[in-house]
């Protein structure tokens, strides 16, 4: 009888471990990213304007922040483009007027590559922990033809005690190191 109990016991936890694990990997993020093309890393790089596709404000110009900082960390060769002190409105229909002007610079200056990408989601969930969450597309662009080399799409939500900065930065990291994976 003691046996039965034991193993009834050992059965009722794992269970209860794998229905956790599930939870926990299964509802956290979603990525679908492209087969990463072969790219110089010792090519010039610059990152154009994110687009704001969300309610909240500033929230290109955030993402844009995180993946700059994380390709300088992979590539070491960033160009800035000079940017426009016009704040980025929500909704905003210059969005591509401002990545064409940055693309415009980015040739003028012989960058390689450029990153771009758009913000889908960037939000704490309305309820009783307030997650954060984030939805990020990046691009990664061949600035003398225009030509898209790489896309990825993700979003990644966090527990409540995490920031939303933290649960982006995961997310475009994860998306980042997919493209540049090729990378020789």
């Amino acid at each position: 009888m003691n046996l039965l109990h034991r193993f009834s016991s050992l059965r009722t936890w794992s269970a209860c471990t794998a229905l956790g694990l599930a939870l926990m990997l299964g509802a956290c993020s979603s990525l679908d990213r492209g087969k990463p093309p072969t790219l110089q890393t010792q090519a010039t790089w610059t990152v154009l304007p994110f687009a704001n596709h969300t309610e909240t404000p500033m929230a290109g110009s955030r993402a844009q922040a995180i993946a700059q900082s994380l390709l300088v960390a992979r590539t070491g060769k960033v160009l800035v483009a000079p940017t426009n002190t016009q704040q980025e409105a929500l909704f905003d229909a210059a969005d591509e007027a401002r990545r064409q002007q940055a693309l415009e610079w980015a040739r003028s200056q012989k960058v390689r590559y450029a990153l771009t990408g758009t913000v889908e989601e960037w939000r704490y969930k309305v309820g009783v922990d307030g997650e954060p969450a984030a939805g990020v597309t990046l691009q990664i662009i061949d600035v003398a033809t225009g030509e898209m080399l790489w896309s990825g799409s993700g979003g990644k939500s966090g527990w409540s005690r995490e920031a939303l900065s933290a649960v982006a930065h995961k997310l475009i990291r994860s998306l980042l190191d997919t493209g540049l994976s090729d990378a020789r």
